[in-house]
């Protein structure tokens, strides 16, 4: 099996497409958080889902980064940069919540409270450490990280643009649900994932500039031939 550029790039969007998939589809039905308890197998289901989604996620805007990257410029590799430990913090993040609260449950119950507290918005009672840091960063990365990565990937062009657009949208939107009720936590996820799909689709597509080869398919004896040479074998 010959691993070229084109098939790594074909991947990554496969990757973005698939989680943009996941994340519009953990949405639906998701219970309020009031009502959602992390000894559930539901909780351990969505978390898990979630945690395949960031990693995902971030093995597609790789993809689409290293597409682009010499008209992205500084901007793209902000961008793409910040965007990435967002969502590397966002699988932290949702390991921890798959993986260690629901076996904390019971031992360290007001623990588990104070983190999902504040995971979603709310200030805990207790100290929970440098998961809130984690927190932050994670939120930070995505807001901030996703605005300037679409900005990028609009103004190269190479990717779908109303994609592009869509998502510095909806990523720079999030920040406005610290002020709106909990009710618009879903349908605010819904556009990011819809952008991840279709810059995906639009990276499967568009692996690669069409004056660009693989080296793979490059036979080796090829040769430059010049005017001089042309004319001797006539």
């Amino acid at each position: 099996m010959n691993i070229t550029a084109t098939g790594l790039t074909k991947a990554a969007g496969a990757a973005a497409a698939v989680a943009g998939a996941i994340f519009v589809t953990v949405q639906i039905g998701h219970p309020s958080t009031g009502s959602f308890t992390t000894e559930t197998t539901q909780w351990v289901a969505r978390s898990g889902a979630k945690s395949a989604m960031a990693a995902l996620a971030l093995a597609g805007i790789t993809g689409m980064y290293l597409r682009q990257y010499r008209k992205a410029g500084v901007l793209g590799l902000v961008g793409y940069l910040v965007f990435a430990v967002g969502y590397l913090a966002l699988l932290c993040v949702e390991v921890v919540a798959a993986a260690v609260l629901p076996d904390l449950v019971d031992s360290e119950p007001g623990f588990v409270d104070d983190l999902v507290a504040a995971a979603n918005g709310r200030t805990p009672d207790g100290d929970i450490g440098g998961v809130q840091t984690l927190l932050d960063v994670a939120g930070a990365g995505y807001i901030v990280g996703g605005l300037v990565f679409g900005i990028a990937l609009f103004r190269t062009g190479v990717l779908t643009r109303w994609a592009a657009a869509l998502l510095a949208v909806s990523t720079a939107a999030t920040a406005a649900l610290a002020v709106l009720p909990e009710s618009f936590n879903r349908p605010f996820a819904v556009p990011a994932g819809i952008a991840l799909i279709a810059l995906g689709v639009s990276l499967w597509r568009n692996p690669r500039d069409g004056r660009q080869t693989d080296r793979a398919t490059v036979p080796s004896t090829a040769v430059a031939v010049g005017p001089a040479e042309q004319a001797a074998v006539r």
